[in-house]
């Protein structure tokens, strides 16, 4: 009860620091290059790539030093590697179902999902949060044949550089309250591995804009999730 007095009384604030934050950020566009690749020798290994800024490599020219192509380089040591990316910067939950519905249907054995930020600092309510994050991982399973899918978790909204108190303590604390469920979706789903953004949020590990993710970043996220996948599909081909 006190928290949500004390939320009420600062909301004036965090509205006026929002729409600062709105109008100061550099709008930094989508990184550039194909959104399918493949590569590597080994068993074959196929990956949907969806989620939101981070996805499309919002904070580096080229997708190459992005999620995708620093996945891709991972992977392909053990793996022919082919990869699809579906991704749109300001993507939520909901809006990621909508733009799945447009994409043809094809088998994968994997999915990677990068989305969070969004629907937290949007105001979307954790209700909405969970229904729309749960029937996006029933979609990846049954509509594009997914077994196993690794959950990138929200990053520490609290100690973005960009971001000024309190409107930094207020989307940290959402932050963490959505990236609860995802772990939450980790424990209840035994296809599902979730996989911590919690990387130093420094000027030199950030793109430009203080907001998204540098190359440094991308590279670290890119092993963990490799790291995941390899443990996760270890078995996909066994028989091949």
């Amino acid at each position: 009860m006190i928290g949500r007095v004390l939320f009420l009384m600062a909301f004036p604030v965090i509205l006026l620091q929002a729409l600062w934050v709105v109008m100061r950020a550099q709008k930094l566009p989508e990184a550039s290059g194909a959104r399918t690749g493949s590569a590597g020798h080994g068993p074959p290994l196929r990956i949907l790539i969806v989620g939101d800024s981070s996805a499309a490599g919002v904070g580096v020219g080229h997708l190459t030093d992005a999620l995708p192509g620093r996945l891709e380089v991972r992977l392909a040591e053990h793996h022919f590697v082919s990869w699809k990316l579906v991704a749109k910067s300001g993507a939520t939950a909901g809006s990621l179902l909508r733009m799945l519905d447009d994409v043809v249907d094809e088998p994968f054995d994997a999915a990677v999902i990068a989305l969070g930020v969004n629907d937290s600092k949007n105001g979307v309510s954790e209700r909405n949060w969970r229904r729309h994050y749960t029937a996006l991982l029933n979609m990846l399973e049954t509509r594009f044949g997914v077994t196993k899918i690794c959950v990138s978790g929200l990053p520490s909204l609290g100690e973005f550089p960009l971001l000024p108190a309190p409107l930094r303590l207020v989307l940290g604390r959402r932050a963490l309250q959505f990236d609860k469920v995802l772990r939450e979706f980790a424990d209840e789903r035994g296809n599902i591995t979730y996989t911590s953004l919690t990387f130093p949020m420094d000027q030199n590990a950030m793109a430009t804009d203080g907001f998204h993710p540098g190359p440094l970043v991308y590279d670290t996220w890119a092993a963990q999730v490799a790291m995941a996948l390899a443990q996760e599909t270890s078995g996909l081909h066994a028989d091949q």
